[in-house]
């Protein structure tokens, strides 16, 4: 069977990797001389209270090729396929470290790359398209070329609380649209063709939230539906509900959003992501 990789800005609860056998790759998060491995070593709520007592701003990096090398040479021994698909390559560099991994690796297995485009719950469904595909016997090629297809039919949208962390991060992209409003405004960003974009500008909180259900609301099929918070559950909750009559509940993916992403995108964030259906 072919032996699914992503990496942790993926945000795959554990529980679902666990079910369908995806292995997860974190990245890092640094403050100062402390690196902590991406819910390895520090979930999204320790990050968040590390970051009001923290006297420097947290910077992440991608894992180097040689935790690559260890992961694809151990799951060489179990299958002669293994498919990695990683976060966009315009926002991180752990594409480039998975691709330099698999040159490392001195077996016979065939270990194919896929730069998803995509970030957050984005990535995960094109994760678990792939996933699926595996458990049902498909080969690499085929599992390949599904991605490759679903890749474009998932979409994500953010309302941030604030562009700073963003800025600070380096990797506000496109969206740095923004950066010239002197009104105060909630932003709506969308990842889109890898990196992101400035969407929307909208004049108050709620205002946002329901930008987010308009957006789901567009899709005539919905395959997958995404709602990720990183400090506010409560808000996510809510989202769920104006949702349920679009899509059912006990379907949606519930998450937080990455230690690592939360460097970037801050307390506050809400984001919805739709795996749109044909």
């Amino acid at each position: 069977m072919v032996k699914i990789v992503t990496d942790s800005l993926s945000d795959i609860p554990d529980q679902l990797a666990q079910e369908l056998g995806i292995s997860i790759v974190p990245l890092n998060v640094h403050f100062g001389t402390e690196t902590y491995r991406d819910r390895v070593d520090i979930s999204t709520d320790e990050f968040y209270r590390k970051l009001q007592t923290s006297e420097v701003f947290p910077t992440t990096s991608a894992p180097p090729p040689g935790v690559f090398v260890e992961l694809f040479t151990k799951l060489a021994k179990e299958t002669d396929e293994i498919l990695a698909i990683m976060t966009s390559s315009k926002i991180s560099a752990i594409c480039e470290s998975a691709l330099q991994g698999k040159d490392m690796v001195d077996a016979r297995c065939h270990i194919a790359v896929i730069d998803s485009l995509q970030i957050l719950a984005g990535q995960m469904f094109v994760v678990i398209v792939a996933a699926k595909a595996a458990r049902e016997g498909a080969n690499l090629e085929q599992i390949s070329d599904m991605v490759r297809k679903a890749i474009p039919k998932a979409h994500v949208r953010g309302a941030l609380a604030t562009l700073e962390y963003l800025k600070r991060g380096g990797r506000i992209g496109k969206a740095q649209a923004f950066l010239g409003s002197l009104l105060k405004v909630t932003p709506i960003l969308g990842f889109i063709d890898g990196e992101a974009h400035p969407i929307a500008r909208v004049r108050s909180w709620a205002q946002g939230t329901d930008f987010l259900v308009n957006f789901v609301k567009g899709f005539p099929k919905i395959e997958e539906l995404a709602i990720e918070d990183a400090t506010t559950p409560d808000e996510a909750e809510i989202l769920a509900e104006r949702l349920s009559d679009i899509f059912p509940k006990e379907r949606m993916h519930r998450t937080k959003f990455s230690p690592v992403l939360g460097a970037h995108l801050g307390p506050g964030a809400l984001i919805v992501s739709v795996l749109e259906g044909e």
